[in-house]
């Protein structure tokens, strides 16, 4: 990977998708602590969606709450990120869904790589598909 300094003061890395800006600033660009926790959200969602699939699990929608606990004391290092998964669906089973979150936990890679370093905390909830056929 490779980024570069832009006029703007931000820094810019071109990818498969797009280019990424990156700045303390966010007017002008991503901030580093909201890339950090997206990735830890997107890597640990994305396994979580597989395992699912590959257990033909159905459900209707996924959504992950992130919420971040911090020390201001430290350089305002990130010391917890809970991962709240809101699952909807017909008749979901709970401890189904649980044991495939810990499954998706062990396999995704950002989690791993910082799971000494941060408390990761995730928990389920869900809610019934409202949707109906005609």
């Amino acid at each position: 990977m490779e980024f570069k300094l832009s006029e703007s003061g931000a820094f810019r890395g071109n990818f498969e998708f797009g280019e990424l800006s990156v700045s303390g600033n966010s007017e002008i660009g991503f901030r580093p602590f909201q890339l950090f926790v997206s990735s830890i959200v997107g890597c640990s969602g994305s396994v979580f969606r597989t395992v699912l699939d590959k257990k033909r699990i159905s459900y209707d929608t996924i959504e992950i709450d992130a919420s971040v606990e911090r020390d201001e004391q430290k350089a305002n290092k990130v010391t917890k990120i809970r991962l709240h998964f809101i699952i909807e669906g017909k008749s979901l089973n709970l401890d189904q869904l649980q044991k495939s979150l810990k499954v998706s936990s062990k396999n995704c890679a950002m989690v791993q790589s910082v799971k000494d370093a941060i408390t990761i905390e995730e928990t389920i909830e869900i809610r019934e598909s409202t949707v109906t056929v005609e």
